[in-house]
């Protein structure tokens, strides 16, 4: 709407509708929220539009990044890119131009963890690993062996790893934060991670709900976790002495039902994981993957 749009709702026919009488203009905006998605729709809306917009507190993710990057080639005008402050000028049009997507790096950071509780070697492909910011490094803090070769990421297998403490002695603690903090994607993977480690970790999931209720389902199979509160989690490390137990469990988003997946892989005998539409959400033929590198997965209708 600050660009001159105007939105109309029609709940009998339970849709929007959306005109620009007098065309899209620049502006200044102070976003309340750093919204990757809504981000990139006013980037994508602001570079056609007349004048100079002024986006202060943007998202900053790679996603955005790569959307900027493209859009300059195909002829817009954006300034800032990589900061929470971008300034993009008006064009009247833009032009075709190629671009190569970078990978997802929610799916690199599910593989680091995945070799790690399973005790695999693996080397994730052409991971752009500069483009990952803190990620490796906190899959260090949990013990795990990371090698950068080139683009490549190298996980060699590791009987056990061991969790880090604070310089003081006291337990560590990871959270997420917006770019370049950590995804919040990837709690539910590092503490799945976690479970199978050296040590204690406090998992701090500070900007979703509800994030963290399916550790239960983790506690049932044999993890050691307190639930502090729909926030806070202790992890408590079994460094690998036990094995999960197998067990019928429900996925109920794309992130915990990735770190479900993996702890059923690590698990003894079969386990049958529900609701996988929210995994193949966030992760193409996950199934066809894995069992081409040595899983053991099998998809019933």
């Amino acid at each position: 709407m600050d660009l001159g749009a105007r939105f109309h709702n029609d709940p009998e026919r339970e849709l929007f509708t959306i005109e620009s009488p007098g065309g899209l203009r620049g502006c200044y905006m102070l976003l309340g929220e750093a919204s990757v998605t809504g981000t990139a729709n006013i980037i994508m809306a602001a570079v056609l539009a007349t004048g100079t917009t002024t986006i202060y507190n943007a998202a900053c993710e790679p996603y955005i990044q790569q959307l900027c990057k493209l859009l300059v080639k195909m002829g817009a005008r954006i300034s800032g890119i990589g900061s929470n402050l971008l300034t993009i000028e008006g064009v009247d049009s833009l032009g075709s131009a190629e671009h190569t997507i970078l990978p997802d790096m929610i799916e690199v950071g599910s593989f680091i963890g995945m070799a790690a509780v399973t005790q695999s070697e693996m080397t994730i492909k052409n991971a752009f690993v500069k483009e990952l910011g803190i990620i490796p490094s906190t899959f260090r803090k949990l013990g795990i062996t990371l090698e950068e070769r080139g683009e490549d990421l190298y996980i060699p297998a590791q009987e056990h790893y061991e969790i880090e403490n604070f310089m003081d002695g006291s337990i560590l603690t990871i959270s997420d934060a917006p770019w370049p903090g950590l995804t919040p994607d990837l709690i539910s993977v590092l503490l799945v991670t976690a479970t199978q480690a050296e040590g204690s970790v406090l998992i701090h999931q500070k900007m979703f709900e509800s994030r963290l209720f399916f550790v239960d389902k983790l506690i049932d199979i044999g993890a050691q976790i307190i639930l502090c509160d729909p926030h806070r989690a202790t992890v408590i490390g079994l460094n690998h002495r036990f094995k999960f137990r197998p067990a019928v469990m429900e996925s109920p988003d794309i992130r915990a039902g990735i770190a479900l997946l993996i702890a059923a892989m690590s698990a003894g005998g079969t386990s049958r994981i529900n609701n996988i539409e929210q995994i193949d959400r966030g992760y193409q033929n996950i199934e066809g993957r894995l069992n081409a590198i040595g899983a053991s997965i099998s998809r019933v209708d």
